[in-house]
């Protein structure tokens, strides 16, 4: 942090963030705004560990605090940090942090794999000793001028018809301002097209697109022009699973998705998510959920879906 920079500061610019989120975000669950890719999430209690698939964004937390599981790895953060997440990582989140008096208040901005490409190329600067492949999720100290950007982005829900020009320019300088940060180059390497890190997320991408489809890694490695070797080893490196561990997730989160909001039957969601044999399916979705897909169901519309708003 540069020494100017005072907690001071941090503070009077997440206590800002924070009054124009709950203003948005009265009451607890997910919310859309009127920014393309821009969401609030709010909660008067702390949470359950919750299996989640975090998409490619940036988030950040103004009251409260949050972790985010990625195999043995926990992220924590925290008003003082950001996380971003660079792919699609299937994570074990959990609220850590929130009362009714003083509830969890955040903010996600996803962002394209394209945006991060254009202004890579528009501020590329020699690097003394480019990184490898690495993890996929990362949590970074944050800064004036990363939350200032994102105050005014969030200070144009208030003249919505300023919106469709000025959100794209927030967007970009709020992207720039990661770019700049501590994981700054890693991220780059993600949509440096040829890197590895650039491979694996298109290997992503395809599982993440076609997880109901059966999983043969040397096709995917031609397809993505890796060995198979090479491709387990990177995956690994940026999600913590194996390729087949990371379908498997996918298929199961989706899965229960199907059975929290769809009138299926548990051997239903299984064959659509592409499972053959509902028993197998049904001892994956108890060994990853800790409950049979039905009383795993039942558990969490007694107990999570009546906390969340209907916007959730």
């Amino acid at each position: 942090m540069n020494p100017t920079v005072t907690p001071a500061d941090l503070a009077a610019l997440t206590q800002e963030l924070a009054a124009r989120i709950g203003r948005h975000a009265p009451c607890d669950g997910l919310h859309e705004t009127a920014v393309p890719d821009l969401r609030f999430r709010r909660s008067s209690r702390a949470s359950e560990p919750m299996h989640t698939v975090y998409a490619p964004s940036l988030c950040i937390i103004v009251q409260g605090a949050k972790s985010a599981s990625l195999g043995e790895e926990i992220y924590r953060y925290d008003p003082a940090s950001y996380l971003v997440t660079s792919v699609h990582l299937p994570v074990l989140a959990k609220v850590m942090e929130a009362t009714p008096q003083v509830p969890y208040l955040s903010l996600q901005l996803n962002f394209s794999p394209d945006a991060i490409l254009d202004l890579a190329q528009e501020t590329a600067r020699p690097e003394s000793s480019p990184p490898g492949t690495g993890r996929g999720i990362s949590v970074t100290p944050s800064t004036p001028p990363l939350l200032e950007a994102v105050l005014r982005l969030v200070k144009l829900l208030d003249t919505p018809e300023d919106i469709p020009v000025l959100a794209p320019l927030a967007h970009r300088e709020i992207l720039y301002r990661v770019l700049q940060g501590g994981q700054g180059a890693l991220i780059r390497q993600f949509a440096v097209a040829g890197s590895q890190a650039n491979l694996i997320s298109k290997a992503i991408r395809l599982l993440h697109r076609d997880y109901d489809k059966p999983l043969h890694i040397e096709e995917l490695a031609r397809e993505i022009r890796m060995s198979p070797s090479a491709l387990f080893k990177h995956f690994k490196k940026v999600t913590a699973m194996s390729p087949l561990q990371y379908q498997k997730a996918i298929r199961l989160q989706e899965a229960r998705r199907l059975l929290l909001t769809e009138t299926v039957e548990a051997a239903d969601a299984g064959y659509r998510v592409g499972y053959e044999s509902p028993s197998q399916f049904s001892r994956e979705y108890a060994r990853m959920f800790g409950r049979p897909p039905i009383s795993d169901v039942r558990h969490l519309r007694e107990t999570v879906l009546p906390t969340l708003s209907p916007t959730s």
